[in-house]
């Protein structure tokens, strides 16, 4: 029915009225909305009546966290104004209230100075009882994770009373990578936008912010080491640039929120804006014998190349603290590399003959390798693989599958191969398309392929990929939002709970209402209305 429904024809119109004014006849229970769905989830309709001013965030005695946690002591502060939306009265912490109802956390590893990394924990227990709701988790991210699922389960009726209901939950992300692509060099994405898209990535347990901060349009990443490279590279040199400051702080918001930053700098193509500020570092093209005044791919025949790569990444890697680093490696033209007389002799000397695959290999191996030697795991898109499955695998260990056709093809032969998999390919949302197409986002399986269970083991995870040619500050938001909910419960829920269709469509709809009260406009799904209005925040 979905493909059916995509045109715009009157015909397809009655079919998915008829459909949603099915799914629409199935009542959502205020306990069970929480999204993503949680692995396990009981409860009752005993409710208990929550009072803003009598309401309590505390560390449990035993818990490793304790007051003075960064973390936490953040997010208890957010998460009082997320819970009740509507309270504008200052909190009296002063005052002494007899029977208030706490949020007990209690942490097994204190971890509240460092960054969430590739390996970090999430899972939780939730328990609400009457006066209180116990929080448990391994580390300060799952105990994130569980705040976020206790704000969900409280309500408000007609009357503007908070209320929550007896639930138990158990709870642990299906896959470990769950990420979200901005791409800031097509349109320059100011902080505010980048900070509210981390914000709304927290309320769908998204826990990685891929930073593909550079490409051909321009530079904006404000290099200390090459001031150049975004003075001449930028769209505007002070207004369109993220300094250094700019960057601690998108990396401090995120870790706040339990959300790792992966930065993206791809080479060898995609850098037409970085020979801007770092003349010799680009192949000059050529046309016959003569230079052609253009130039294409970092040349990698020069050695300077790498001199020149080596120092951007060592201060790259200082500056952003995962483990994990994107080195790209996508969409290489050789052409410019065959019009080279300089490349075509590397060519020779190397033994690489005409098959300028390998020369491409060549060169992201050296770049693999200065990662490694700085104490990174690269990751690459597909194409770097493809072009020398034998070749590349003795230093990759991360591949994003990324192109359209058969991409659980791909994941096959990747996996086989020993390496891990990020799965991008059905969960490219650049493009505009109605929103009911969510569907077609939520019924993805990752795992569907054939392969031993080592090699589904390798699959760590996917992520939505917000691309910048048609998008910028104006738009980000309606078109990630909801569509990629659909992806976040698919990368963190039980497919096997959560594979009807039907029965997430109210669950999504609740969650997008609560969205909107967030401050993150987030499009409608169909038909309707919620209870508290966007307002423009």
């Amino acid at each position: 029915m979905e493909e059916k429904c995509i045109s715009n024809s009157r015909r397809c119109y009655k079919q998915w009225f008829g459909f949603m004014v099915l799914i629409m006849s199935f009542c959502v229970s205020y306990v069970d909305a929480v999204w993503p769905m949680p692995q396990m989830i009981s409860s009752s309709m005993a409710r208990y009546t929550l009072n803003p001013r009598e309401f309590l965030f505390q560390y449990s005695s035993g818990s490793s966290a304790q007051s003075g946690c960064s973390v936490l002591d953040s997010a208890f502060k957010r998460y009082f104004p997320l819970i009740f939306t509507d309270y504008t009265r200052p909190r009296q912490h002063d005052e002494w209230f007899r029977f208030p109802f706490t949020v007990v956390v209690h942490v097994e590893r204190a971890e509240c100075e460092d960054y969430p990394d590739a390996d970090s924990s999430e899972s939780y227990k939730l328990s609400v009882r009457s006066g209180q709701a116990a929080l448990r988790a391994e580390t300060v991210w799952g105990a994130l994770r569980g705040l976020e699922s206790f704000s969900q389960l409280v309500y408000q009726d007609d009357f503007g009373e908070y209320f929550v209901n007896e639930t138990e939950i158990e709870d642990f992300p299906r896959f470990q990578f769950r990420g979200i692509l901005l791409d800031t060099s097509r349109h320059y994405l100011p902080l505010h936008a980048i900070l509210k898209t981390l914000d709304a990535m927290s309320y769908n347990k998204f826990n990685v912010f891929h930073w593909h901060i550079v490409d051909d349009p321009s530079f904006p990443y404000q290099s200390s080491t090459f001031p150049d490279l975004s003075r001449k590279g930028a769209f505007h040199p002070s207004t369109h640039v993220y300094t250094q400051i700019d960057v601690k702080r998108v990396i401090a918001h995120a870790r706040l929120r339990g959300i790792r930053v992966l930065a993206e700098f791809d080479s060898p193509g995609h850098t037409q804006s970085w020979g801007k500020g770092q003349p010799g570092l680009l192949t000059p093209c050529y046309k016959g014998t003569v230079p052609s005044g253009t130039f294409g791919p970092v040349n990698p025949a020069n050695f300077s190349s790498y001199q020149f790569m080596t120092r951007l990444f060592k201060e790259v890697t200082s500056v952003f603290p995962d483990s994990y680093i994107h080195l790209g490696g996508d969409e290489v033209d050789f052409t410019c590399w065959k019009s080279n007389p300089d490349v075509r002799g590397f060519m020779l000397k190397m033994g690489f003959g005409t098959d300028y695959t390998k020369l491409e290999s060549y060169y992201m191996e050296n770049m693999v390798n200065i990662t490694k030697g700085l104490n990174k795991t690269a990751i690459v898109w597909q194409d770097v693989f493809d072009y020398h499955e034998k070749l590349c695998c003795s230093s990759l260990s991360v591949v994003e599958v990324w192109k359209g056709g058969c991409y659980l093809c791909e994941v096959r032969r990747v996996t086989k191969a020993g390496l891990r998999v990020v799965l991008a390919s059905p969960w490219y949302l650049d493009q505009p398309g109605p929103t009911h197409d969510w569907a077609r986002y939520y019924t993805i399986w990752p795992l569907a392929f054939k392969g031993t269970e080592q090699q589904k083991k390798l699959v760590i995870g996917g992520e939505v990929c917000m691309w910048g040619e048609y998008v910028d500050a104006t738009n980000l938001s309606p078109r990630l939002w909801p569509r990629a909910s659909a992806a976040a419960e698919r990368l963190w829920s039980d497919e096997r709970m959560t594979s009807s269709v039907i029965d997430a469509y109210p669950r999504l709809v609740d969650f997008r209402c609560r969205l909107l009260r967030r401050g993150i406009q987030a499009e409608p799904l169909f038909v309707g209305h919620c209870r508290h209005e966007y307002q423009g925040i």
